[in-house]
């Protein structure tokens, strides 16, 4: 229970989180780059991380709008940290793998929202659903590298993650937020 509905926000929150964050730089650094999902089971909060992603970013601080960033999340490298958890979460009733192996954001336009905040809009497609949403994003710059950092909070629901006995919010809340600090080298 607690691994499939991690996995299922890890994969809406990465894509977004992901696109948002990568936006300013093509090399992301894995290693130091996290998307977490994060959701209530009975109240705890859980944490899941997606392990896998790719990104095709183009973006220059100076001329936002021109920007772009496209994310694909593996929704399989979704770890809770107990391979129960995470078979479960990979299943259909949570994110179904097999069928949907990536959640996606494709952005549509990034907007200046203050010192080092930027809006990015995009669209969200987890588990064959997609929506139209915006994530916050601060940018900040050390050196050579640029690190981005936001949270996305989407309902689990609206992308069918978490069905059957999983539908009932009861047990794993609908609210999910999707937190990421994506670091990446300047292209």
């Amino acid at each position: 229970m607690k691994v499939n509905l991690y996995r299922w926000v890890l994969a809406g929150v990465a894509a977004t989180s992901l696109a948002a964050a990568v936006a300013a730089y093509a090399q992301v650094d894995a290693a130091k780059s996290t998307v977490i999902a994060t959701s209530k089971q009975m109240n705890v909060p859980v944490d899941g991380k997606f392990k896998k992603f790719t990104a095709q970013i183009s973006f220059d601080p100076a001329k936002p709008a021109a920007g772009t960033a496209n994310i694909s999340i593996d929704t399989g490298s979704y770890d809770l940290g107990d391979d129960e958890y995470n078979k479960q979460v990979r299943g259909k009733e949570w994110f179904d793998s097999a069928t949907f192996p990536s959640a996606t954001f494709a952005s549509t336009a990034i907007a200046p929202a203050g010192t080092n905040q930027y809006k990015v809009t995009g669209k969200l497609t987890i588990k064959g659903k997609s929506q139209t949403v915006t994530v916050p994003v601060t940018v900040t710059q050390q050196g050579a590298t640029e690190t981005f950092d936001g949270a996305l909070p989407v309902k689990r629901t609206q992308f069918d993650v978490g069905t059957g006995e999983w539908k009932d919010t009861s047990v794993v809340t609908d609210d999910v937020v999707i937190k990421f600090h994506i670091v990446a080298a300047k292209k």
